[in-house]
């Protein structure tokens, strides 16, 4: 269940999920809109649609039927503009309670994405781990690069004519799995939220993670049998929501906490953030065995 003061985004209906890949291929729609329902029950405060490489009108249709399901907004996850197009034109806003879907995601080159608002208000996520460099995509490696994106994404938010609130949007400065982390992209996303959260700016806005992916190719479990993922993830969350961290795209079966100090996968999560390199691959090797 998720935390006091965390938005929950309910990942589950995303075509990247193995056993969700199965369901869209095999055109199992009720299997589909069960895990709306369920996701729904178990606390998602928003459900994700995320229905990969189909058609707009595939995205149309499935938008309208998880609505006849569920009452909690949507989320609609997809990089392409025509296929967000369609999910924010299916989407009613009388079936979840006046409340906007948000728009997963825009970033400095998809900034056309904007113009979606006036066909149907959103709160966009937007992603900031990327930065533009001679017009192409380049990644962000520092902090200070990653709160120069947030700024940008800013200003793109206000501008005439679209002047979205502070409060629907959501920032999206991109997490690294831990277990693989040799370059200090965690370093880089806990130093990049610290500084939005001290700008006064930025006063209101929301970040978000996609936070399964920070534990991704980690086993379940700790060779003693104990959990690993969960209280990693927890760690994370420990760290983090203090400096603004109230939104994330989780699992509703996770139960993510605040961990004491001496927590071990708090011990562990701090011992990383001072590492540098492969030590602090090492680090997180020592924690699961």
């Amino acid at each position: 269940m998720p935390l006091e003061g965390l938005t929950l985004i309910g990942e589950t209906i995303n075509d990247s999920v193995p056993s969700t890949h199965k369901l869209f291929d095999a055109g199992d729609i009720d299997g589909l809109l069960e895990l709306a329902r369920s996701q729904d029950e178990l606390g998602a405060d928003y459900i994700d649609v995320n229905v990969g490489p189909r058609t707009a009108e595939f995205m149309a249709d499935l938008v309208r039927k998880i609505q006849a399901v569920t009452a909690k907004p949507l989320s609609i996850d997809t990089p392409d503009p025509e296929i967000a197009r369609a999910g924010l034109a299916a989407y009613d806003p009388g079936r979840a309670g006046g409340k906007k879907p948000v728009l997963n995601s825009i970033s400095a080159l998809r900034l056309e994405m904007f113009d979606l608002y006036a066909l149907q208000p959103f709160r966009p996520i937007l992603l900031v781990s990327e930065q533009v460099v001679d017009g192409q995509s380049a990644p962000c490696h520092t902090a200070e690069e990653t709160y120069e994106a947030a700024k940008t994404l800013l200003t793109a938010a206000r501008a005439e004519g679209l002047a979205i609130p502070n409060d629907d949007l959501i920032i999206d400065p991109g997490i690294a799995p831990i277990g693989t982390d040799s370059e200090g992209n965690l370093k880089r996303l806990v130093a990049a939220v610290k500084m939005i959260h001290n700008d006064p700016d930025f006063a209101g806005v929301h970040v978000s993670v996609g936070l399964s992916n920070f534990t991704v190719m980690l086993p379940a479990k700790r060779a003693d049998g104990s959990p690993l993922k969960g209280p990693l993830e927890s760690a994370f969350l420990t760290k983090t929501m203090p400096l603004g961290l109230d939104t994330i795209i989780g699992s509703v079966k996770r139960k993510y906490e605040i961990l004491d100090a001496a927590h071990p996968a708090m011990v562990c999560f701090e011992d990383v953030l001072a590492a540098d390199g492969f030590d602090a691959i090492m680090r997180v090797r020592d924690f699961y065995s």
